[in-house]
């Protein structure tokens, strides 16, 4: 029986209860926990570096006020790309191809920057709405537009980290299946495929911590213009 492809998209369940919960838990038993000792291992020290210069790179162009976003975005950071490494292992699941999942983490974090500009310095929130020497014409078209690239926000991070990691998936499974198929018909070809499927399991290695630092990174984009 052949199965699709997109049946690796789907949440695992055993006895009926869906395994998701058990992935989104699983990321945060592989680190680490702080030490009181006055000297660090050497996983501890590789990860407060990782942290201190992430938080330094993100939160150095927004003012003092963001900087309360630095714990939350940080762990929003390593949360996900341990995420989307894992979901290259074998017999695994990623749970960041459910566009719900990242839907969830886009919408309220969008919906808190903009209620923070709202709050703070509504005139200039507000402003961002119509660009300064607007033709009176074209004030009421510039402000619906405007206002929908506002709520478009949100889909596109979820719908962006969504479609490059299933993207991704799709790609690998088709070509390692090409070269499951090719071996006994031409082992020469199906040598090329596997190294041709070696290279895409590195590139997507970096898709997969380049996406988590690119939805961070707007998410930031988005504080710094409300703060």
């Amino acid at each position: 029986m052949m199965l699709s492809f997109f049946d690796q998209f789907m949440s695992p369940t055993l006895l009926g209860i869906p395994l998701i919960a058990l992935a989104l838990t699983l990321p945060w038993v592989l680190f680490p926990k702080p030490s009181s000792r006055w000297l660090n291992n050497r996983m501890l020290t590789l990860q407060s570096w990782f942290i201190n210069g992430f938080a330094q790179q993100i939160f150095q162009p927004i003012n003092q006020a963001g900087h309360k976003w630095a714990a939350l975005l940080t762990s929003l950071m390593i949360f996900l790309i341990t995420l989307n490494m894992l979901g290259l292992l074998p017999y695994t699941f990623t749970p960041t191809t459910q566009l719900s999942m990242n839907m969830a983490f886009a919408v309220p974090l969008w919906l808190a920057t903009v209620i923070i500009g709202m709050r703070n310095q509504p005139t200039h929130a507000l402003a961002h709405l119509l660009p300064e020497g607007t033709p009176t014409p074209l004030i009421p078209i510039l402000i619906m537009i405007e206002t929908i690239s506002l709520f478009i926000r949100p889909l596109a991070l979820g719908v962006r980290l969504t479609a490059n990691l299933t993207a991704g998936h799709l790609l690998i499974q088709l070509i390692a299946t090409a070269a499951l198929v090719l071996m006994p018909l031409m082992p020469a070809v199906a040598v090329l495929t596997g190294a041709l499927l070696l290279m895409l399991t590195l590139l997507e290695v970096a898709v997969a911590m380049i996406q988590a630092y690119v939805f961070v990174l707007l998410l930031s984009l988005y504080l710094q213009e409300n703060v």
